[in-house]
């Protein structure tokens, strides 16, 4: 994946770049995301990264309001591969912070605003914009110059995903992508448990049916209300069982050393907020057993 001598790096990144758009797999997953993270990865960019990933971030807006068709690739292979570029000024610290933060308004922008939810399109492969803006979100989370404030809004960023009117039922390991963003949130250790409780009990209230007589409330969960519950059960998963990052970052195996701060309380939250979305189901509240963190 050597940089051809024969071509220019400009004219290069433009074809790959088009190439995120393309409908056949072997063309966009096998060809232009391996080579351009592998450049990215190994330097090539590193003099250019600004003005790569500002070209790069363009891509969010191709066809963005759209639901069904093609466009869907550019943008969630955009956010794929702007990823990369995020991570390795992180690493590398090349980067002004008001070129990432500039990145980052796009970036919610688009994930709030993404209508096309699918992971898996017959003919055209993995879509998953949804898998891939998450991934997204903890590479900009991990960043040095985001801080308490900037945190805090993608957390509200990612439940505004969540809790968005949508038809599709996330079903291709997004609950547990987003449980990953929000965990490397909460590693950062600069949000408050005060902000994220409430932002807890928030999507919580999104997974409640509404108190309706009959059936007027219509079918439930909607889909939005079904994505939200498999997204509070993933991230009860990874705070009771801990994550960790990528072995390729050496940033990661600090970040993620040691338990989330306030684990066991925010553990406890998650727990009655998941009790009462069915109260029916789990056992109540009283006599339970307090949690034992261990590592």
């Amino acid at each position: 994946m050597r940089v051809p001598e024969d071509r220019s790096l400009n004219d290069l990144t433009l074809e790959l770049t088009e190439m995120l758009a393309s409908t056949d797999p072997a063309v966009r997953d096998d060809l232009a995301v391996p080579v351009l993270t592998s450049w990215i990865g190994n330097g090539t960019y590193d003099e250019l990264l600004r003005g790569f990933g500002n070209g790069l971030v363009t891509g969010l807006r191709n066809g963005l309001g759209s639901d069904g068709d093609a466009s869907v690739l550019r943008r969630s292979y955009t956010a794929l591969v702007l990823t990369e570029t995020v991570l390795r000024d992180n690493t590398h610290q090349l980067l002004p912070a008001a070129t990432v933060m500039g990145w980052g308004d796009q970036v919610t922008s688009w994930f709030v605003r993404e209508r096309d939810l699918r992971g898996w399109i017959p003919e055209l492969g993995w879509a998953h914009a949804v898998a891939h803006g998450a991934d997204l979100i903890a590479a900009l989370a991990r960043s040095e110059h985001f801080d308490k404030l900037e945190l805090t809004v993608l957390l509200d960023v990612v439940a505004d995903r969540l809790l968005a009117d949508t038809h599709y039922v996330l079903s291709h390991g997004e609950d547990d992508r987003l449980a990953f963003a929000v965990m490397t949130i909460l590693h950062r250790d600069a949000v408050s448990s005060n902000v994220v409780e409430p932002w807890i009990a928030r999507l919580a209230a999104g997974t409640r049916r509404p108190r309706t007589r009959g059936q007027a409330g219509g079918e439930w969960p909607t889909p939005a209300a079904a994505n939200t519950s498999r997204f509070l059960r993933a991230l009860y998963v990874q705070l009771a069982l801990g994550v960790k990052g990528r072995s390729d970052l050496p940033g990661d195996e600090r970040l993620f050393a040691t338990p989330a701060p306030d684990r066991a309380d925010l553990l406890l939250v998650v727990i009655d907020q998941i009790r009462a979305e069915n109260p029916g189901l789990f056992a109540s509240t009283s006599g339970r057993r307090t949690l034992t963190t261990t590592h």
